[in-house]
């Protein structure tokens, strides 16, 4: 009998490649990569730039397709969806938020957050953003644009975006890799708020060991490899 989504981990791994073509020859981006994270969860992801952090990331958010391997993900197996399927499971269940923001520059704050609301066909997608934008304490902005925004403001934009749909699955790209030290911790305090209001699992991507280690769990990456796998809590106590 399968488990309950409650009771299946967040996200599952096991033996997953990523390998890329290039003039030179297939370049293996990840390789054979098992990993499990819990359902409410909160891990790090560490390692030198190249080892395939964002790799891992996209291939986790089904914006990048395994070479080979098994990726189950909010309890889906990725290898059964097609594109739309997998755009609409991350519209619905898996919230990313992007060190470079990622806001549609012609659209209003509140019209980027409700954005994957109304791809889902959702009718009170501009009601939920605008309290998804009073979460992150931008009420007063949702009328404005990407470009009228501080750095900080846009990345509180793109946490409400990815917050807005209650998101089992929260995964995080050097979120603070933009914004100066007191913003990008003010906007990492918000984030680990949110997580731990909604009881979302959170995959944080940092080069930030403090950050890191305010995670349940490190994991680190060395040439597309797990190469070190500890709890934060057990070293702690």
């Amino acid at each position: 009998m399968d488990q309950p989504l409650k009771q299946r981990p967040a996200i599952e791994l096991e033996g997953v490649h990523v390998t890329l073509p290039s003039r030179a020859g297939a370049v293996a981006i990840l390789r054979g990569i098992d990993l499990t994270v819990s359902s409410g969860e909160a891990m790090a992801v560490v390692g030198p730039s190249g080892s395939g952090k964002s790799t891992l990331l996209m291939v986790i958010g089904g914006l990048e397709r395994a070479t080979s391997g098994q990726v189950t993900v909010v309890g889906t197996d990725f290898g059964a969806l097609d594109e739309d399927g997998l755009a609409r499971l991350r519209a619905g269940k898996i919230g990313i938020v992007f060190q470079s923001f990622h806001l549609v520059p012609t659209m209003t704050a509140i019209e980027n957050v409700a954005l994957p609301m109304e791809f889902l066909g959702q009718d009170d997608a501009f009601a939920v953003a605008k309290e998804a934008l009073s979460e992150v304490g931008l009420s007063h902005r949702e009328d404005h644009f990407p470009g009228q925004l501080s750095g900080g403001e846009q990345q509180r934009v793109a946490i409400a975006r990815a917050l807005s749909t209650k998101p089992s699955l929260i995964l995080a790209d050097e979120p603070t890799g933009n914004l100066d030290q007191a913003t990008g911790a003010a906007v990492m305090d918000l984030l680990f708020e949110l997580k731990e209001r909604t009881g979302a699992t959170l995959l944080l991507i940092t080069h930030d060991s403090d950050l890191a280690t305010r995670c349940d769990r490190i994991v680190s990456l060395a040439d597309g490899r797990i190469v070190a796998n500890s709890d934060t809590k057990a070293d702690a106590s």
